[in-house]
């Protein structure tokens, strides 16, 4: 991993360099002479500037934002909130706090991200309010779990779905071939191009909203047949759970269905006007997100009560068999939609974070280094394409997810304390989008609360997460803060080298503020 130096030492917290990580040294410190930099180079003209481009607007932001979190689970979760909040009422109530509980932390991180500028997300704000170490511990489980793990599983459920269209009872290693071609393609994408890749984003985010709105309309025609019997006020609140623990789940399956709403400032540096767009992008996804959730639950609630979803199959599924009979074929096609729909976003969106990371010094320099051809982070695209591949022939992957769950409401909430402590440390910094301060207090308390229950509920399973997350001490103390020796620093270099030339990969230029 990239040396850590006295000029990263140094680095100003908000104000400081935005690529002081990513380039090679040689072990007596002077940058490396690559040759990969110099072929890569010959390659482009003179006067263009070797940047990612700022091709993100605010459809694209929008699109981005829906297609992570609108995935498999508004089809598979409803069952879980349905289940453990007891009612039809329960339930609707839980899906709109879930929405107003993610809204108020979009609009906190849309603060972070017009605050600091610049991408990589939650990562970039622990980084600068908290320090390298704690930026660390949150980058390395993303890295080596977190991002793999979640594609690999979005990855084989749109297998399972697929080979559900085809009608076709397929074995184990089939269902990982077609994971594994999807991440491929997905990963290629976004090596080639990413305006190809927000281009993908809009087709299948508008895919996904279509599958979203057939089911709300074919809810609508069960009502216009008088099916609400469900909906009447005489029954929508019968059987309402007032177990806390019970309600806790619900809520945590809610909550399941809407994560992603912190991802778009991973990419802030390649959105168009980030100061207007970054904002309106979140705050237009969260609203449409949480209204299409809630009308796509009242439709499930026209033939369907809260224990007819403790089924196996998904909801959306028994809807489908339900309302559509043999045309029920199109909602597993819906589901494999809304899943390549959300690999595609997640990669985008981590590559960045990833690129981030090792720019400020985290992790390979190599991953800090974008192509002179697409202008692309290629080399991080394909380590996090190569990892989730891995996790595939892992039987345990679900398991992995279960384990380090809580860690993601943490630092959302660590991050958000971080916007708090800006307010009063630094009360002179520019901040297009300036909220009442009790918007990030109420956020920054409910991101911690729920990390917390989620690690109250499940002690065992985060207890092994937490030892998960402490694997990042000593990677952070060897490869990070320590020296290396000169033949192990030389290696470095040469290797770096090597994937240059494969990747074609040199080191993004300082982009300047109006870039």
């Amino acid at each position: 991993m990239a040396e850590s130096s006295d000029e990263n030492d140094e680095r100003q917290p908000l104000l400081g360099k935005a690529r002081n990580g990513s380039s090679s040294h040689s072990p007596d410190g002077s940058p490396v002479k690559s040759i990969a930099l110099s072929k890569a180079r010959q390659s482009i003209d003179n006067d263009s500037k070797i940047v990612m481009k700022r091709t993100v607007g605010f459809l694209e932001g929008t699109a981005i934002v829906l297609g992570i979190i609108v995935g498999s689970g508004i089809f598979v979760s409803p069952a879980g909130v349905a289940v453990n909040s007891g009612s039809v009422g329960m339930s609707l109530i839980i899906w709109t706090l879930c929405g107003a509980f993610s809204a108020l932390g979009a609009l906190s991180f849309a603060e972070l991200g017009t605050t600091i500028p610049r991408s990589g997300g939650d990562y970039l704000y622990i980084l600068e309010v908290f320090g390298p170490f704690m930026a660390f511990m949150r980058l390395w489980i993303e890295l080596t779990v977190i991002r793999p793990a979640s594609h690999a599983i979005i990855a084989l459920t749109l297998a399972t779905y697929v080979v559900q269209v085809s009608c076709i009872e397929a074995p184990p290693l089939a269902l990982q071939l077609i994971s594994l071609l999807s991440i491929a393609f997905i990963s290629w994408v976004n090596c080639k191009s990413s305006k190809w890749s927000t281009s993908v984003q809009n087709i299948f985010t508008a895919a996904k909203v279509a599958a979203l709105l057939l089911i709300i309309i074919l809810g609508i025609v069960q009502m216009a047949k008088g099916n609400w019997n469900n909906l009447t006020p005489e029954r929508v609140f019968d059987g309402s759970s007032s177990d806390f623990g019970k309600i806790i789940l619900a809520i945590n399956a809610g909550l399941w269905a809407f994560c992603g709403w912190n991802e778009l400032n991973y990419i802030t540096d390649e959105i168009k006007n980030p100061s207007r767009n970054l904002p309106l992008a979140i705050v237009t996804s969260i609203f449409l997100i949480t209204v299409l959730y809630v009308s796509v639950n009242l439709a499930y609630f026209t033939v369907l009560l809260p224990a007819d979803m403790a089924a196996n199959e998904a909801t959306a599924v028994i809807f489908g068999k339900i309302t559509m009979g043999k045309w029920s074929i199109i909602i597993p096609v819906c589901v494999a939609l809304c899943c390549f729909g959300g690999i595609n976003g997640s990669v985008f969106t981590s590559s960045r974070l990833f690129y981030i990371g090792a720019c400020e010094g985290h992790l390979p320099s190599i991953m800090g280094m974008i192509s002179v051809k697409s202008l692309t982070p290629v080399p991080s695209v394909i380590v996090i394409g190569v990892l989730s591949a891995v996790y595939m022939c892992t039987d345990n992957v679900f398991l992995l997810i279960t384990y380090v769950n809580f860690v993601y409401y943490l630092a959302m909430g660590i991050a958000i304390v971080g916007l708090i402590i800006l307010r009063f440390k630094c009360p002179n910094l520019e901040r297009p989008l300036k909220l009442p301060l009790i918007v990030p207090i109420f956020a920054a308390l409910l991101c911690l609360a729920t990390g917390v229950l989620s690690f109250v509920e499940a002690p065992i399973e985060s207890g092994i997460g937490m030892g998960m997350v402490l694997t990042s001490v000593p990677i952070y103390i060897v490869f990070v803060k320590w020296e290396k020796p000169r033949k192990l620093e030389e290696f470095y270099v040469w290797f770096t080298e090597i994937m240059q030339l494969i990747t074609e990969s040199v080191v993004e230029e300082i982009r300047l503020p109006d870039q």
